[in-house]
């Protein structure tokens, strides 16, 4: 089914923006350039982690049971490069995430508390030129993300279990679906980008070709938004509420 056109508010409409996603690191290789762009236009964005990413990185002989802490304090350090400090860890196990009732209503009860009118995640739907973007943890989360969103988060009697009030998103950003509708440019603040990726060290075995490949993929993303051919952008598709 073809997307429609994205119509985003602008961002000067926009107080609080809540991104939620599978892993640590997700959203710095899909978004932290436009999470950059709205700090900076004073605009409060939270994070929601929810799995701790115990099941990645390189290093064999490392004690699993010690990544949880790592990833944590990795993702906190490369949120505060893109002006983030207000993070929520739910805890799953990496690998396991299945779109259940659990984690739709930890995911609504974060909605609630911050309360956004934009909601960033992955998509729900598997993107097969870029296969290793639908990891299935991504695409649970982001069909759980997408079932608060509508109708759990702002249906009062979702989850009665909950003491925060009901809140209605207005907006949803995908990152990673079949179809981009919608694209920003990032060339202003890519710096801060390249270094929330570089700060997840765990997960990075041979950095040095990292960043030119995230260059590279970023300018194609600006080349086929028509932007100018030195800058840079990141990809999404957006969905209106009403």
């Amino acid at each position: 089914m073809t997307v429609p056109t994205a119509n985003p508010r602008p961002d000067s409409e926009i107080e609080r923006v809540l991104v939620v996603s599978a892993h640590p690191d997700d959203v710095d290789f899909g978004a932290a350039g436009t999470v950059a762009l709205w700090t900076k236009a004073g605009i409060e964005v939270s994070y929601c982690m929810v799995t701790d990413g115990q099941a990645s990185g390189f290093e064999t002989d490392r004690d699993r049971a010690e990544m949880p802490l790592v990833r944590r304090a990795e993702q906190t350090a490369a949120a505060a490069q893109v002006g983030v400090h207000d993070l929520h860890f739910l805890g799953y196990q990496d690998g396991y995430l299945e779109p259940t009732q659990d984690v739709i209503r930890d995911i609504t009860r974060v909605i609630r508390q911050v309360r956004p009118q934009r909601l960033l995640c992955q998509s729900p739907e598997r993107n097969w030129s870029r296969l290793p973007a639908s990891h299935p943890d991504h695409l649970a989360a982001g069909e759980a993300t997408v079932r608060a969103f509508f109708p759990a988060a702002g249906n009062p009697f979702a989850y009665p279990e909950l003491t925060e009030e009901a809140w209605t998103v207005g907006e949803l950003w995908l990152i990673a679906h079949p179809e981009f509708n919608h694209y920003v440019d990032i060339t202003d603040t890519v710096e801060q980008k390249l270094a929330a990726v570089m700060a997840h060290t765990s997960q990075h075995a041979d950095p040095d070709t990292l960043i030119p490949r995230v260059r590279t993929m970023l300018n194609h993303n600006a080349t086929r938004a028509g932007f100018p051919e030195t800058h840079y952008a990141e990809a999404f598709t957006v969905i209106r509420l009403g």
